[in-house]
């Protein structure tokens, strides 16, 4: 934006000029002794003054020019319409959208194919102005006193907000301890690594609190939020409403933010706590405690399958069923052909979704999340189950032996997803923090060539979910997969890694069954990101959000 300063007063004035046409008499009173900015050509009128089209928002005026000088034009042109003269952001420009300066401007109001000239500036706090009515576009209207709102485009009011917070977190960053480099990080690498995004969460949340306290309200969280994700764009969610979610949720207050400051807030209570107790020596323990501090994790449970002829009773069976243990069982026990008929999984899915949702993952995984993915895992924390991942996803020339015995690179690849967005610790609940190599388990299990089947679903003591057996003669020559579910063997329709695991995921809809709590954050970032199954309707993680932002920008 141009600043163009102008003299003048600053306040609102009343344009209480009398009715007139466009070609006023001679004898007329001269206005305001201000220059007006004008369009559609250029009309001379009495004592030397210039008649020119003047356009703010969808109302457009004839406005008298005394002389062409762009500064007195501005404040006659504010004087006209009703408008508090602004300082600021003011544009002018031409029928063809050039904006004209002061050194030009005479040139070019002279020319009498100039056309109407355009004035735009920051709308944020100037919400009204007079208006010559509902003709007010037409040249001949004469002018009045109503008052009419200033249109302000939801487009326009957005932008005013994502730079002002904008403004705000660069400011911050540019003055804080560590911010400089998190900017020269992103302005690197057009992307934040886990612990520079946590440490921008930090400083931010220091300011916050510093400046509203260690409860600020919802829209000072929100503005933060979307400044992250205006100075940084590749940052923002684009499954999300408002693409910030991750770092501030207003709906659940959750996010980056949130949680730190809620930290913040817990580590406050426990100081407060501390001097009390120090001072209250005599009270007993039970008087010291707030209240219940249990959390409970909420999951998603997918809708069952569509109602088709051959699944009518499995239908109503699912929809009676009270207890999700015994399900699937019941599923299975009623319908025993999903266990030696291949492709009833797949079958079933695409009645529920349709065969285009059916068919993104297979679509889209090698062609535009795997190469991404691995690319992600490389920045994060070395570790040795990591390490043979990677080696095993991208395997290098003289490792094409598979040496390591590895798993195949597409299925390396997914597990390699399970370590970008790892299992969410459960607090006080069993079993606590589990890492991505230990949730791995949950979710495929390998057996070599001449293992008994029914000698693996002897050894399950308890209901499961759904998981892969891979059988062969090592991790990276799998013969045979199976899905696992209740005690009962399922075999999948391919041997290959990636359809197999597909499968797997569908398996989880057409049974009605929930998905494995280690898994549940990788699951819902392919059922929402490559699935588009739900957008919306089941509860992210902000390292969901996280990880698709950088993955689709």
């Amino acid at each position: 934006m141009r600043r163009v300063d102008r003299t003048g007063p600053a306040s609102r004035r009343s344009p209480l000029y009398p009715s007139r046409s466009p070609h006023p008499p001679p004898s007329q009173p001269p206005h305001h002794p201000k220059c007006l900015m004008g369009a559609a050509g250029v009309r001379r009128a009495d004592k030397g003054k210039m008649l020119l089209k003047v356009k703010i928002a969808n109302v457009q005026k004839f406005v008298r020019v005394p002389e062409p000088n762009l500064t007195a034009f501005l404040d006659a042109a504010f004087t006209k319409f009703g408008v508090p003269a602004v300082t600021e952001g003011v544009r002018v420009l031409d029928s063809s959208g050039t904006e004209l300066d002061e050194d030009v401007f005479e040139d070019v109001v002279k020319d009498p194919q100039t056309g109407v000239l355009t004035i735009t500036y920051d709308t944020g706090n100037v919400e009204s102005f007079s208006s010559p009515g509902p003709c007010a576009s037409s040249p001949s209207s004469g002018d009045s006193q109503d008052t009419i709102i200033l249109p302000v485009s939801p487009a326009s009011k957005r932008q005013r907000l994502d730079d002002e917070a904008k403004h705000l977190v660069k400011d911050i960053l540019s003055k804080k301890p560590g911010g400089e480099r998190v900017i020269m990080e992103y302005n690197r690498t057009k992307s934040l690594a886990d612990d520079t995004r946590k440490k921008m969460v930090n400083i931010l949340a220091a300011d916050m609190t510093e400046k509203n306290g260690t409860s600020p309200p919802r829209r000072v969280k929100e503005k933060y939020a979307r400044g992250i994700v205006s100075l940084f764009p590749h940052l923002w969610d684009p499954f999300s409403e408002n693409g910030h979610e991750h770092y501030y949720d207003g709906k659940s207050d959750s996010g980056y933010l949130a949680w730190r400051l809620k930290y913040i807030q817990r580590c406050n209570a426990q100081e407060r706590k501390s001097i009390e107790a120090s001072s209250t020596e005599g009270m007993s323990g039970d008087e010291l405690l707030g209240g219940p501090t249990a959390r409970r994790e909420s999951q998603y449970l997918p809708e069952p399958p569509m109602s088709e002829e051959e699944c009518r009773e499995a239908m109503s069976l699912m929809k009676h069923s009270s207890d999700e243990n015994t399900l699937s069982s019941n599923i299975l026990s009623h319908f025993p052909r999903f266990k030696d008929v291949k492709g009833l999984i797949e079958q079933d899915f695409v009645l529920m979704f349709g065969e285009d949702v059916s068919g993104k993952f297979l679509e889209k995984w090698p062609t535009m999340f795997k190469e991404k993915i691995i690319k992600q895992c490389r920045k994060l924390p070395s570790t040795t189950e990591l390490n043979d991942l990677l080696l095993a996803a991208d395997p290098q020339e003289d490792d094409a032996d598979g040496a390591d015995f590895g798993w195949d690179s597409d299925f390396a690849s997914i597990l390699l997803l399970l370590h970008l967005v790892p299992p969410t610790a459960q607090g006080r609940k069993k079993p606590g923090k589990m890492s991505a190599s230990q949730a791995e388990k949950h979710l495929v299990v390998f057996k070599k060539s001449g293992t008994s089947i029914e000698e693996h679903l002897d050894t399950i003591t308890s209901s499961t979910q759904p998981y892969l057996l891979a059988v062969g003669t090592q991790r990276n020559r799998i013969s045979q997969y199976f899905i696992i579910l209740d005690k009962t063997a399922i075999p999948c329709m391919s041997n290959s890694s990636l359809s197999s695991f597909d499968e797997l995921f569908k398996a989880h809809f057409v049974f009605g069954t929930s998905y494995h709590t280690m898994l549940y954050n990788m699951y819902t970032f392919i059922q929402t990101t490559i699935y588009n199954i739900d957008v919306g309707k089941v509860r992210e993680r902000p390292r969901i959000a996280e990880i698709r932002a950088r993955l689709l920008h």
